[in-house]
């Protein structure tokens, strides 16, 4: 790919809106362990729809909380900083990541449902296991957040993909052969013009290969595993064909059985639907 083509996809990342400001401004103040229920009711008293859509997803059956919650407070209480700040991630990007995606015969809705796919799997892939990716949630629905901005240039050199995935070439692989780049980093650009940490901005940009990573990021592993999990289920990834193979060096490193990650398939796909319905927001 041409400087001038890599310039190109940088400036569609550079265009594309910032997080809402109440969102940004949300996120800012929960990563203080000490902020006050006040101060965080004071950021969502200007934005109303994005306190309904909180609620909204807050009371999915998913997240367990037997009783209707009808209020920030009994939010901030019932499901803590850490969830309340994954809701608000994804009440910030669910709009854009609903869209259709050209390129990777993605139709509207489709990549926001395997996000979630992700997102759940990454979740039961670490449950029961302390100290395993702590805040998984976030970067595994973000994880595929690249193919907004690249689908349209893979849609115009799709034939040229497509030769090379006839060979057995991963699709991953054949885009950044033919782009220069493929989704997974151009995420983690875009990730990075949202200000989000690097921790999450590296667990995107390396979920497609995990042992290229130079350092220790566990939630790389997770996104990786989970993302093959929701592939290999068809649950609309936009890769169809050829996909990368399951890294033994992976399972080692997170102590996963293999009956394990086989038994979370029929989860995912129990949660699946109720979360993306309560992940859409008019």
């Amino acid at each position: 790919m041409s400087r001038k083509s890599f310039d190109h996809i940088l400036a569609e990342v550079d265009r594309l809106p910032s997080m809402p400001s109440a969102g940004a401004k949300l996120l800012q103040i929960l990563e203080n362990p000490e902020v006050s229920v006040e101060q965080i009711e004071s950021v969502l008293h200007y934005d109303p729809g994005l306190t309904a859509n909180l609620l909204k997803l807050a009371n999915s059956a998913y997240f367990g909380i037997p009783s209707k919650i009808g209020s920030v407070r009994q939010a901030v209480i019932l499901l803590g900083l850490k969830r309340l700040a994954q809701l608000v991630v994804a009440t910030c990007v669910s709009s854009v990541m609903r869209e259709n995606v050209p390129g990777y015969d993605l139709p509207p809705g489709d990549l926001w449902r395997h996000s979630i796919a992700v997102a759940i799997a990454a979740e039961a892939l670490i449950s029961g296991k302390p100290g395993i990716g702590d805040d998984i949630f976030t970067p595994a629905l973000l994880h595929d957040v690249g193919k907004m901005i690249l689908g349209k240039f893979v849609q115009n050199d799709f034939a040229k993909i497509e030769e090379i995935t006839a060979k057995g070439v991963p699709r991953v692989i054949a885009e950044s052969m033919v782009i220069g780049v493929d989704h997974a980093e151009v995420g983690a650009r875009i990730l990075e013009h949202w200000s989000f940490p690097a921790e999450v901005v590296s667990a995107v940009r390396w979920h497609h290969d995990p042992n290229a990573f130079e350092g220790v990021n566990t939630q790389i592993d997770v996104i990786y595993l989970a993302n093959l999990l929701c592939q290999a289920n068809d649950m609309a990834c936009g890769e169809n064909g050829n996909t990368l193979e399951l890294s033994p060096a992976v399972i080692d490193r997170l102590g996963i059985a293999m009956k394990e990650f086989e038994s979370i398939s029929d989860m995912v796909a129990d949660w699946v639907n109720e979360l993306s319905d309560s992940l859409t927001f008019s």
